[in-house]
């Protein structure tokens, strides 16, 4: 079977404490991405990082910030700016495949699908930001395309919400993908398994 590690949205917007996205967990999130990055080139794996980016114009945003019912022309992962810049952190090995989107799922509008099957991939190993949206979006669309799907919950990062912290999000999400839509892995979990 072929694996391919994608390391979704690993940009500045969630790893800079000034940000009103940042996940608290951030640094031990590149850092377990950094590990699984490191043993899906050992094992020779296509690895793909995926980046948010919208037209600095936001012509592209679709329906993306309606629901804050905010017409105020501001608007998160705008391009051009250091917000979607990849974590200085983040380790990525020549021949990593970079796509950029603009909606949740990695599928939705980009060749990533053309990509996965240009390899040959049969499985998805999900890494990233956000927990909750596009790492389970894209963990969704991807069951849905016939891949088998394996989501590392600490190697993602969400801010939460009011009233679920990040690990509560992490445990909740891993709850409801694993119910039916991927295997559910702690990065040191992953890593044994692979050796």
């Amino acid at each position: 079977m072929t694996t391919a590690l994608l390391i979704i949205d690993a940009q500045r917007v969630y790893t800079d404490e000034a940000s009103e996205l940042y996940c608290a967990d951030a640094t031990n999130t590149i850092e377990r991405i950094n590990r699984l990055t490191a043993a899906a080139q050992r094992l020779g794996w296509l690895i793909v990082s995926v980046r948010h980016i919208h037209k600095a114009d936001g012509s592209d945003l679709g329906r993306m910030f309606d629901y804050a019912g905010d017409d105020s022309g501001e608007f998160n992962f705008r391009s051009g700016t250091d917000e979607v810049e990849y974590d200085t952190r983040l380790e990525m090995p020549d021949g990593t495949t970079e796509i950029t989107k603009t909606r949740y799922s990695s599928f939705a509008g980009t060749s990533l699908g053309d990509v996965l099957r240009k390899h040959g991939v049969s499985r998805l190993v999900i890494t990233g930001f956000m927990t909750n949206f596009c790492c389970e979006s894209t963990a969704r669309d991807a069951h849905d395309r016939d891949y088998y799907v394996d989501f590392i919950t600490d190697a993602t990062g969400t801010p939460g919400t009011e009233n679920i912290d990040e690990a509560q999000m992490r445990t909740f999400v891993g709850e409801c993908l694993g119910a039916g839509i991927a295997r559910i892995f702690s990065t040191d979990e992953y890593i044994e398994l692979l050796k």
